[in-house]
């Protein structure tokens, strides 16, 4: 046995993963520009790919209606196009691992980019992170069932145009990475990590060609936080609550859209027109904003300003995801955590109030998207400020355990769970993991002599556990079954040697895995098999049930029972 499942195959799947993240990048590059076009487009009626803000349109009170029509048209595209690309992407991509097999069609990969770019010109509040995790997992996908790989392949490859197009867009491929092990993989495999890794490295070295080069808000704060241990972790409880306060928030808006006697094609119009109007009062809320992290993360805003714009962006966020748009949550939350982090640092002015913003965006991120690992290493991604890294450490992680006490999904597994599928987040070692059969087998299940009558035979399995067969041995080899059926209808004193039947196909050695013994008896569809000493030594020493098998499980469960009922 080896540490990991491997093979050959991942030779070959991570030389796919190489084109994945190729392009990935490419599609991450199209997406920005599909994204200025249509803002040229909305606010400046303009043809052409230059980068312009919402920010310095001249269309007045008309700017209301603008994110309504965009809103407008994603929804006709998401009727007659594709219900798969509503949302904001990730927990799409999270339920077609999960429960479709990695499967993606091409029509997601086209129109899910589409949608967004219309969304986010129009002045959607969104970024464009959600929508490429949704395309480069469509692209892989697509590729996967091309090739026609396995299952657990395909997967892999999915998740690596997910993260290698996040990677493009933020350069922040460790983040992707761990992106993937907390949230898309579930598992974790060299099968699926290393493609992922090999993707996201490449899509980091080609981003170069296609993006400015360094973090894209640089930060050098001075390390003076040496005694604020307290106060980091009590703010991280404080944006905790205020995280859990966002998550019931969107729940409560997505109710409300449910009510509605329309139909959702007609909700991201809706929505938009309450983006329009907190557009038409603070117009730096509409878009992507990157711009906007990084007056926050640089202190350049004065605090009324902060508090307008946060809380605008927040409200029309908020509207605008619960209506089913298309659109991504991590620049929102970046904007609102950061902000966050500003109005702390007036609070306290003589507590290192360079790293504020950071440990708002990385504590707000952790524990609204419940990747806590993930927010940290973004964080530290997008500035590379290491004197924020600590205290991001603890403020994050004291956030993350608040919401995970007080909620019991994130908005990442929420929208999953309301169309009844339910999506487990707690990895473990598998209860089998470590054990081998000769630790779970039964030694004192009845082994009756090939020499015993019927009769005598009858008697010994009264006092054992039922078994749809006992096995049957002479000079503790074993030579066949006998099952209690054909006991009863023999005579009494017939031998067993007369009514027993040939052993299984297939037994069990004591040193064996329990995960491979569990293994066999599945695949051939047993619910015991004798377990012989060794191949050296093939003599009989016990049974292993299926029962016996699932007792460690059993046990791990009855302990958690016991915790549960203390706490």
């Amino acid at each position: 046995m080896r540490d990991y499942a491997v093979n050959r195959r991942v030779v070959f799947i991570s030389f796919i993963a190489v084109v994945i993240g190729a392009i990935s990048t490419v599609a991450a590059k199209l997406l920005l520009l599909l994204i200025n076009l249509f803002t040229n487009l909305f606010f400046y009626q303009s043809f052409t790919l230059v980068d312009h803000a919402p920010v310095g349109h001249h269309l007045g009170a008309w700017v209301i209606v603008v994110p309504a029509l965009g809103g407008l048209l994603a929804g006709l595209i998401a009727r007659y196009g594709s219900e798969k690309i509503r949302g904001h992407g990730i927990p799409e991509a999270m339920e077609a691992i999960l429960f479709g097999k990695s499967r993606m069609s091409p029509r997601v990969a086209v129109l899910k980019p589409l949608s967004s770019g219309i969304v986010i010109g129009s002045g959607g509040p969104f970024g464009a992170e959600g929508p490429i995790i949704m395309t480069g997992g469509s692209l892989g996908s697509l590729l996967a069932q091309y090739l026609h790989v396995s299952d657990g392949e395909r997967k892999a490859l999915l998740v690596a145009g997910a993260c290698a197009g996040m990677t493009a867009i933020f350069g922040t491929p460790i983040a992707a990475i761990l992106l993937a092990v907390e949230l898309l993989l579930f598992e974790f495999r060299p099968r699926s990590l290393l493609p992922v890794g090999i993707a996201c490295s490449v899509a980091g070295f080609l981003r170069l060609y296609f993006f400015e080069a360094g973090p894209l808000f640089p930060l050098h704060s001075a390390p003076n936080y040496t005694h604020n241990f307290l106060l980091f972790a009590t703010v991280g409880i404080a944006i905790g609550l205020f995280a859990a306060f966002i998550s019931k928030s969107l729940h409560w808006v997505e109710a409300l859209f449910d009510h509605l006697p329309i139909h959702w094609m007609w909700w991201p119009a809706l929505g938009g027109l309450v983006v329009g109007l907190g557009g038409y009062i603070a117009p730096e809320t509409m878009g992507v904003g990157y711009g906007l992290i990084g007056d926050l993360l640089n202190n350049r805003l004065d605090i009324s300003i902060v508090l307008l714009l946060v809380s605008i962006k927040l409200v029309i966020w908020l509207v605008a995801l619960g209506s089913g748009t298309s659109g991504g949550v991590l620049a929102p939350l970046l904007i609102v955590g950061s902000g966050i982090g500003v109005l702390i640092a007036s609070v306290f002015p003589e507590s290192a109030p360079g790293i504020w913003g950071v440990v708002g965006l990385s504590s707000l991120l952790g524990s609204v998207l419940g990747t806590p690992l993930t927010a940290i290493v973004f964080a530290f991604g997008l500035t590379h400020d290491t004197a924020a890294l600590l205290p991001a450490l603890l403020t994050t992680f004291a956030a993350w355990g608040t919401t995970s006490i007080l909620l019991r999904r994130s908005i990442m597994t929420a929208k999953i769970a309301k169309r009844g599928l339910h999506v487990y987040r707690e990895y473990c070692v598998n209860p089998l993991e470590g054990k081998t059969v000769e630790k779970l087998m039964n030694r004192e299940t009845c082994a009756l002599d090939v020499d015993q009558t019927v009769a005598q035979a009858l008697t010994l399995i009264q006092k054992q556990p039922h078994l749809p067969a006992y096995p049957v041995l002479s000079k503790n080899m074993l030579l066949g079954t006998v099952q209690p059926s054909d006991l009863r209808h023999a005579p009494g004193g017939t031998l067993l040697r007369q009514v027993m039947k040939q052993p299984p196909d297939e037994h069990l050695y004591a040193n064996q895995p329990a995960q491979a013994a569990a293994m066999t008896l599945a695949r051939q569809k047993m619910l015991w098999l004798p377990v012989l000493q060794s191949e050296a030594e093939p003599i009989y020493v016990g049974v292993l049930s299926s029962m016996d098998l699932l007792l460690p499980t059993v046990v791990t469960f009855e302990q958690e029972l016991v915790f549960e009922k203390l706490r």
